[in-house]
């Protein structure tokens, strides 16, 4: 499994909303848990958010609970990570990942394919 990120680059004001996606390659995708984590300067990676192969079920981290969304689209191989009300703290590397198993993880171990990672950037 292949995998590219997208959305990021630019500067987003606090308060403002963004749209990652990350692109997947294989035909098995929907059997996929997929997962998004980031990395903030000078910080270790953390989890973000997880969804299971059918969508069934998500799990988000408690710092962004209720701010981003994180959802898919199988017949695209694309998942997605919808992020409103940002917070400068939201600034980081953001990376798409996936599992060989349909379901959720939060854990870094967890994953086995990873993409190569988008800048989000929130000013205050």
């Amino acid at each position: 499994v292949q995998l590219q990120a997208s959305g990021g680059g630019g500067l987003v004001q606090a308060g403002g909303s963004l749209r990652l996606s990350c692109a997947a390659s294989g035909r098995t995708f929907g059997n996929n848990g997929m997962g998004w984590f980031r990395q903030a300067p000078g910080k270790e990676r953390e989890f973000v958010a997880t969804i299971s192969g059918s969508s069934r079920t998500t799990y988000y981290a408690d710092s962004v609970k209720g701010r981003f969304t994180i959802s898919r689209d199988n017949a695209k191989t694309t998942v997605y990570l919808q992020m409103n009300s940002l917070k400068p703290e939201d600034t980081a590397v953001y990376y798409c990942a996936a599992r060989k198993y349909l379901y959720i993880a939060y854990s870094y171990a967890d994953y086995d394919y990873w993409g190569q990672g988008t800048l989000v950037t929130v000013s205050s």
